[in-house]
């Protein structure tokens, strides 16, 4: 045996296109495989060992919602660097720079 044989066989996401072919060849009446991409092998081989496909929660909020809140922190930055408060300052700029990565992601 191989090094990478042994033991329980890896997910089928991480399998390489040739791999979940030769997995495909072994479904009776399941035709055109060599036709299909990795996402439609997938989809026939989960269905075939009766394995549900999992969505994955995405983020709860809105673009709308988070951007209101960045213009909520704004306001509240603006109330601090008032008060020359330097670190609580500095926090909230790191915060509302993440949720514009955040925002440009979203969209």
């Amino acid at each position: 045996m191989t090094k990478g044989t042994e033991g329980a066989e890896k997910p089928l996401e991480k399998m390489t296109v040739k791999e979940l072919r030769e997995i495909a060849h072994a479904i009776p009446d399941l035709k055109g495989i060599h036709g299909m991409n990795k996402q439609d092998l997938l989809d026939a081989v989960k269905a075939h060992r009766g394995i549900k496909e999992e969505k994955t929660k995405k983020a709860s909020r809105s673009l709308r919602q988070v951007k209101q809140h960045i213009r909520e922190l704004k306001l509240r930055k603006q109330e601090i660097a008032a008060e020359k408060d330097r670190k609580k300052s500095g926090a909230l700029r790191r915060q509302i720079s993440r949720l514009k990565k955040k925002t440009r992601k979203m969209a």
